[in-house]
């Protein structure tokens, strides 16, 4: 049995030895992980046992943002062989579902997320996984840039759910990985600037260091105070929400210009108000996103053209052995941590 990162219940995480079904069908390849990211998910199941309907009831391996080497592939796998470098994508729908026919699979529910209860997540030597939803790295993208491209999927859906026009101006509000990762997608996807909103100088200041990215502390400048001085009272052409924060979406109409768009990607706790009279007093288009779908190719391709750059947002590698302190170090949200990652002992 392999040794891995198990979530034990809420508040409780082991290195410990458990029995994974790791079986190879003809279609799965077998992946020696490699590097895999921290991200606030796994936290938040580790500090509260639980998201939304999602409950810990039994032990659970952690991880989902994961790249690694082939070790094996199924009979029917053609595009992958042993040795490939890759990434793989978390999320596996029911490739015969409704959903998956419309291009949605993320929307499918009879998806299966790594470390999403009941799923076993990838931080343990070794996984099986479709080979369709596995990635070959090219060789100017690392280890660890693999392991960023599960969050900046996210933002590439945001980007993508936008609909950015060539020389549109974007907000983000929130200066978390995902707000991050979102105005560099924005930028890539045809944005002239993207203004970020935060409290916390230490990130705006990681995040400011980015060409075409302007910041904005809201401390002593409300948002809509800054984007109104910069768009000469127009409003930003894009408004990403990735705070979650109830103050921040009330507060979205103010942001957009007459016209533009509204992309919720945060997830609030808790349901929260919605200004909806003055979304329609500017026909703002409201988008959602829920994780991300057909994205993966885009952003590793826009990783190893160097368009887009997530090296300076890994803040820490620890190794496997270490992996405990590694979630511990998440749980204190330091202001100067981005990503915080975990090498596997083999790599």
């Amino acid at each position: 049995m392999p040794t891995s990162l198990v979530l034990e219940r809420k508040g409780k995480l082991s290195l410990r030895d458990i029995d994974l079904d790791q079986d190879l069908s003809p279609t799965d390849v077998r992946i020696a992980v490699h590097t895999v990211g921290v991200c606030g998910s796994d936290v938040h199941y580790y500090t509260h046992g639980k998201i939304g309907p999602f409950v810990v009831t039994d032990p659970m391996v952690l991880g989902h943002e994961a790249s690694g080497t082939v070790v094996e592939v199924g009979s029917q796998v053609s595009h992958l062989k042993i040795g490939d470098r890759v990434c793989m994508e978390p999320g596996i729908p029911d490739q015969t579902s409704r959903a998956s026919k419309l291009g949605i699979y993320n929307v499918d529910p009879a998806v299966r997320f790594w470390a999403t209860p009941p799923v076993h997540g990838c931080l343990t030597p070794q996984v099986v996984h479709p080979a369709a939803f596995t990635y070959r790295l090219p060789d100017s993208v690392s280890f660890a840039e693999g392991a960023m491209v599960e969050p900046f999927a996210i933002g590439m859906q945001a980007a993508m759910r936008a609909r950015i026009q060539p020389g549109d101006t974007g907000l983000v509000l929130g200066a978390g990985p995902i707000g991050m990762m979102t105005a560099l997608a924005a930028l890539a996807g045809g944005c002239a600037k993207v203004f970020v909103a935060d409290l916390a100088q230490p990130k705006l200041d990681i995040i400011g260091a980015y060409p075409g990215i302007e910041t904005i502390n809201i401390r002593p400048t409300p948002a809509a105070q800054a984007i109104a001085q910069a768009t000469d009272g127009w409003g930003a052409d894009v408004v990403f929400e990735c705070s979650g924060a109830a103050p921040a979406i009330l507060g979205l109409p103010q942001l957009a210009r007459p016209g533009g768009t509204i992309v919720l990607v945060g997830m609030p706790v808790d349901p929260v108000p919605f200004d909806i009279v003055g979304l329609q007093a500017k026909e703002l288009r409201v988008e959602t996103v829920f994780r991300y779908a057909n994205v993966y190719d885009r952003a590793i391709s826009l990783i190893a053209a160097g368009k887009v750059d997530l090296k300076p947002l890994i803040s820490a590698t620890l190794p496997f052995a270490d992996s405990i302190a590694a979630f511990d170090r998440a749980v204190e949200a330091r202001e100067t941590d981005v990503k915080i990652q975990i090498q596997m002992p083999h790599a």
